[in-house]
């Protein structure tokens, strides 16, 4: 791969790592040759907004259904418009197409750029991306953008619709359970969510190591806008890694860590990864539902919770640590109420 100045020192960080550690044997294993690819349920969601009760239904017992099996399903019809991804995307390549110090040094959108993992203590450990990771409390802040004006009105707009899209989706989720909507909704505002922007740069020691390591997301739910091409996305099911399956039209929807907890595991949170490609680089856009940090996660029906009750941040400090002291996140094996 010919060093651009616009990419980050990734080779230089994944060669320390390497030098610095024997774990290059655990790195190769999370790399299964020949993966099966999977088409992820997919949920035409107009139904939602059928006149017939009959439709309604049905559309929201796809998402629960999905929700609970896979943690991860595919939604078009959703009323995103798709000038406005097109936009984003757009948008997106050009800002990272900016060197890489004006990237680190500028402040571009609240400082939030980011690379690789400056926690990594060995290969298997590093993600091979750049990223911007933004609070949408930030992103009205015409000071964030720079000579990137074009960039916040467009993503002002998307970061809107993919706000409604969200709530959406998880009122359909918390009416399942029985529970009242209300005081849910209120813990989830723009000004608690997240969006990140990541970029995949080609890897020239694929399939070496992750372009996002596995994990699961600390979020209700996460929506997707991923590369309609270029593959990478692969996710845990029935205990094996199984390859998702681009599909153009649909946006994917995963359940996060405080909808499993929220739900008392009725709806999964379920461990992902992205690979790299050799050749070719990879966009994405994720959307994350946030409460704020005060916010208590506790079961819907508390007397029947396998989860302690805790505080967002309470989460997010735990997994920090965790990630400092293990290299890993633990996350809710931590909060169970047998521990």
């Amino acid at each position: 791969m010919i060093e651009c100045n616009h990419n980050p020192p990734l080779i230089h960080d994944y060669t320390n790592l390497l030098n610095q550690s024997r774990d290059r044997v655990d790195v190769k294993r999370y790399h299964e040759p020949g993966l099966e690819e999977c088409e992820l349920p997919l949920v035409d969601l107009s139904g939602l907004l059928s006149e017939n009760d009959e439709e309604r239904a049905s559309c929201a017992s796809e998402i629960c259904k999905a929700s609970s099996e896979w943690g991860f399903f595919q939604i078009f019809n959703h009323g995103i418009k798709v000038d406005l991804l097109r936009k984003m995307r757009k948008e997106q390549a050009k800002l990272f197409k900016a060197p890489f110090e004006r990237k680190t040094a500028s402040g571009l959108l609240d400082n939030s750029y980011r690379w690789g993992n400056r926690t990594a203590t060995c290969p298997k450990q590093l993600s091979w991306c750049e990223a911007f990771h933004v609070p949408l409390s930030k992103i009205c802040d015409d000071t964030c953008y720079g000579e990137f004006n074009s960039l916040r009105e467009v993503m002002q707009e998307y970061a809107s619709a993919m706000q409604e899209l969200a709530k959406s989706i998880a009122r359909v989720l918390v009416t399942n359970m029985g529970a009242q909507r209300g005081a849910w909704e209120d813990k989830c505002n723009a000004s608690t969510c997240f969006m990140r922007l990541n970029r995949y740069p080609p890897c020239p020691v694929s399939p070496e190591v992750f372009g996002l390591v596995p994990h699961t997301d600390s979020d209700f739910l996460t929506i997707l806008h991923q590369d309609e091409h270029v593959g990478g996305l692969q996710l845990m099911k029935d205990s094996k890694w199984v390859a998702v399956k681009p599909n153009p039209d649909a946006l994917v929807v995963n359940i996060g860590d405080l909808f499993q907890a929220w739900s008392n595991d009725v709806y999964k949170s379920v461990e992902h990864k992205v690979t790299v490609n050799q050749e070719v680089e990879r966009h994405s856009i994720a959307y994350f539902l946030c409460p704020s940090y005060e916010s208590f996660i506790g079961c819907y029906d508390e007397e029947k919770s396998v989860y302690k009750r805790f505080t967002f941040g309470e989460y997010r400090s735990q997994i920090q640590q965790d990630v400092k002291t293990f290299g890993h996140k633990v996350g809710l094996p931590r909060f169970l109420v047998s521990t």
